[in-house]
């Protein structure tokens, strides 16, 4: 807040929520937090769920669309923006528009501030305005933030004032734009730069090398062949609940490898779509897809799940065209279609065959006469030139993509689909394509909605380029389908004419298919997959008493028959259920051992995994612990290990044990371990709801509150140190291991420092890693001599690989982990304890 009489910060009206991501660390969003605030803003911690508090917020900052929130942003008209955004406008000194700042990659210019030269006004009005209505700015005069001229030669005084002081503006050929604004996609600048531009020294007909296709990655097919785990911890799925659906067709051992994954993540498979909150299905039509995706579950197939698993980041499953389910019929139109390729290479060229199988089309690798479509990166090839002879179609790849998109076959006449830039091959913009929800909603779940309203007092106006959760495909009227996009008259900003067709879709597949199997067959197996988790949990018990009545009355109080009587007696008197009939053969005979009358408790399913940290009533007395758990369990409620997905973690106080801050990280709920006591000494299990854990001397010693740490933990999903490297001395005191746990369980890249080689950081100049400022590098230490003779050492590997040394006492993990938020204060430098 502003002192009396002191102008307000720039961001004094604002309220702050960032979205960590690859693209935007946790180091940056501390640095970021620190700006904003010193500039009057406010920085929304999340809610108890660990989502952003829309209704609340003025401005998300984020490098990327990818968070499962961008959709309800949207809706509610919150701008979305880069973290450039917050450097533009504390150097302004004024929020800067938003616009020129969405991480929306269909805002293809919205890094892009632009200026004209030697254009004739009418074109130089076109092109600004149209650059204005795909996400960037013009400016009149050639300024510092200018990023790119448009100009016809370099003989303009912008021109000879940009080649001498501004030497990173591209300055370009009007022709660049008009590319850009047909296609509908930002096409690399190279061809057309002055001052020897490509586009006019070279021939259409000469080569262009075949480009990477970036944009394809994880996503070229809908059925991927093999699952490949990241190379990171996995946290994407934290607090999601998953449903694999039966039209997979996946066997037991990669269904087992998926669950196994998911429930590392900290999340949990279920059986039911009511319960779930992401949906995997290969086709998109069942009673499960259609309930699933009217009540507003993330529904995508397996190719998207994998891509999840290996960039461990949330994506929307409309965002590639083969992520979401396929049509299981053809999509009408493209069933007497036979289409070949030219031009296109590598993932783009398996892509583009998986996609025109998906619509329903026949893909042809050879062209004949009996071929309708040629799709094509350039007009310039032998079957181009077969083409024409045999009047074969020929279009560029938006049209099949756009297609399948809006589920019908598109015109061949639209300019799009025809533009064919010289000297470019257009692979390098293909997979740039959205899924329209709006039109996926009328022909294959029509009813029930995609996401519920949001209830708020501060609920903004809805406008229709914001239905559809903010994934709608860009049309005519509207490019950069973004908020209040306009095209100014004269523009050639075009993106096809998008219109909801009338008949529903139909694909067919080569090979077996495979029906959605019934409700009641899932249940069935869920019922019998139950049975078999109840027999593994009486199994140890069983063996225990057989183990018993074999030793030696000698051996002490539980030995021998004694011991056997004791247990008999104990499970004589409780009423249970017999073992399912499903039964292993061995574990029946055991049973039988003890009379036909006996009969085993039936257990019931685990309600609640609790993980205890410092609970004292066992201590010293593990047949006490074994009973109590026991107890425990027959109540639903089953004690897990620090290291295995929890719902709660238990303790009787804040405390910075190493249990404590591990599942922290995961965000569970934390209740007060007498909610153990209460249940043990009654008998019965209690609400946890009843046990918070309330310690409000420890949260101010700790300078914390333990209700945001776990909030800020539900959002960070263990990802709070992410890609952060934390070394440790081998000597530190109470052992490198135990810090090394608490990092890891936040996502941070650890090493052990002997300053040998082996922990070196490579060394980098600025200029390597694109002129970005030294990322921090911390190093866990004490200060005694052992450990500060290494100091120098780490210091300089630190500095020559362009990284900021941070050697810091142990204490600085504590509170980053027990606060859940990357801080960092020159009291944390070693050099700042006493010894």
């Amino acid at each position: 807040m502003a002192e009396p009489g002191e102008k307000p910060g720039v961001f004094a009206s604002c309220s702050f929520a960032f979205v960590q991501s690859s693209s935007l660390s946790s180091n940056t969003i501390s640095e970021l937090s620190q700006i904003v605030k010193q500039h009057g803003a406010e920085i929304l911690e999340p809610n108890r769920k660990g989502q952003i508090r829309i209704p609340q917020v003025t401005h998300i900052i984020s490098n990327t669309i990818d968070f499962d929130q961008y959709m309800a942003a949207e809706d509610m008209m919150i701008p979305v923006v880069t973290a450039a955004w917050i450097k533009n406008s504390v150097a302004r000194n004024k929020l800067a528009q938003v616009r020129p700042f969405s991480p929306d990659p269909r805002m293809i210019f919205s890094s892009v501030v632009l200026t004209c030269a030697d254009i004739p006004e009418l074109d130089k009005e076109a092109i600004a305005g149209a650059t204005l209505a795909f996400g960037g700015m013009e400016s009149k005069d050639l300024v510092r933030t200018t990023t790119h001229l448009c100009a016809l030669s370099m003989d303009h005084p912008k021109c000879i004032e940009a080649a001498k002081k501004f030497p990173k503006v591209k300055i370009v050929l009007p022709h660049w734009f008009d590319a850009c604004f047909k296609l509908g996609k930002r096409i690399d600048e190279a061809p057309y730069l002055l001052p020897d531009p490509e586009f006019l020294s070279k021939g259409s007909d000469e080569a262009v090398k075949i480009p990477a296709s970036q944009s394809l990655e994880g996503a070229i097919s809908a059925v991927p062949s093999t699952l490949i785990e990241g190379r990171e911890k996995v946290v994407v799925f934290a607090q999601k609940k998953v449903m694999l659906s039966a039209d997979l067709n996946l066997n037991a051992r990669l269904r087992n490898a998926i669950t196994g994954i998911i429930s590392d993540s900290g999340g949990e498979v279920v059986d039911s779509v009511e319960a779930c909150d992401m949906f995997i299905c290969h086709y998109r039509d069942g009673p499960q897809y259609v309930r699933a995706a009217q009540s507003g579950k993330d529904v995508g197939n397996l190719a998207w799940l994998y891509y999840l698993i290996v960039h461990n980041e949330w994506t929307s499953p409309f965002r590639r065209l083969l992520h979401y389910p396929i049509p299981r019929h053809p999509i009408e139109g493209f069933e007497d279609m036979r289409i070949t390729l030219s031009n296109y290479g590598g993932d783009a060229r398996i892509y583009l065959e998986n996609l025109i199988t998906a619509a329903g089309a026949t893909y042809t690798k050879t062209m004949t006469s009996n071929n309708t479509h040629l799709i094509t990166a350039r007009m310039h090839s032998d079957k181009c030139d077969a083409a024409r002879e045999w009047n074969i179609e020929v279009v560029n790849h938006l049209w099949v993509e756009e297609s399948y998109a809006k589920c019908q076959v598109q015109s061949l006449t639209n300019e799009r689909y025809l533009h064919f830039p010289s000297r470019t091959n257009l692979g390098e913009v293909i997979g740039q394509t959205f899924h329209d929800p709006k039109v996926l909603k009328q022909l294959y779940y029509p009813g029930g909605d995609e996401k519920p309203e949001p209830s708020t007092k501060k609920k903004r106006k809805s406008t229709s380029d914001a239905q559809g959760a903010g994934f709608n495909v860009m049309n005519e009227s509207s490019p950069a389908a973004g908020r209040n996009a306009r095209v100014p008259r004269g523009t050639q900003a075009t993106a096809g004419d998008f219109t909801t067709p009338a008949k529903k879709g139909r694909h067919v597949r080569s090979g077996k298919e495979n029906d959605t199997p019934s409700v009641t067959s899932t249940g069935s197996r869920s019922a019998k997959a139950q049975a078999l988790s109840k027999l593994q949990s009486i199994a140890p018990d069983i063996a225990l008493y057989e183990k018993e009545k074999k030793r030696n009355p000698k051996d002490g109080l539980w030995g021998g028959k004694r011991a056997a009587d004791l247990i008999d007696k104990e499970r004589s008197a409780m009423s249970s259920s017999p073992v399912p009939e499903d039964a292993d053969d061995d574990v029946q005979r055991s049973v039988s051992k003890r009379g036909p009358k006996r009969q085993r408790l039936s257990l019931p399913d685990v309600e609640m995994r609790v993980v205890l940290t410092g609970y004292q009533r066992w201590l010293e007395d593990i047949h006490k612990e074994d009973s109590d758990r026991k107890k425990l369990r027959a109540m639903g409620i089953q004690i897990v290990q620090d290291n295995q997905p929890c719902d709660y973690l238990a303790a009787p106080n804040l405390v910075r044990t190493k249990k404590f801050l591990r599942c922290l990280a995961r965000g569970p709920e934390v209740i007060s371990s007498t909610f153990i006591d209460a249940c043990l000494d009654t008998g019965k299990r209690q609400d946890p709801a009843d046990f918070p854990l309330q310690d409000k001397s420890n949260e101010k010693r700790f300078e914390v509150k333990l209700s945001t740490s776990v909030a800020r933990a539900r959002a960070n999903r263990g990802r709070l140190l992410q890609a952060v490297p934390v070394y440790c001395t081998a000597d530190i005191k109470n052992g490198c291991e135990n810090y090394q746990t608490i990092a890891e369980a936040n996502g941070a890249i650890f090493k052990i420092y002997r300053a040998r080689s082996g922990t070196t950081i490579k060394p980098t100049t600025a200029e390597e890693d694109g002129g970005a400022p030294p990322e921090p590098v911390y190093l866990l230490s004490t200060n005694t001599p052992g450990e500060k003779a290494l100091w120098p050492k780490f210091e300089k590997m630190a500095r020559d690989g362009h990284m900021e040394p941070r050697i810091v006492a142990p204490d600085w993990l504590l509170d980053v982990a027990m606060k859940q938020e990357l801080t960092f204060d020159s009291k944390h430098l070693a050099c700042n304890k006493p010894s």
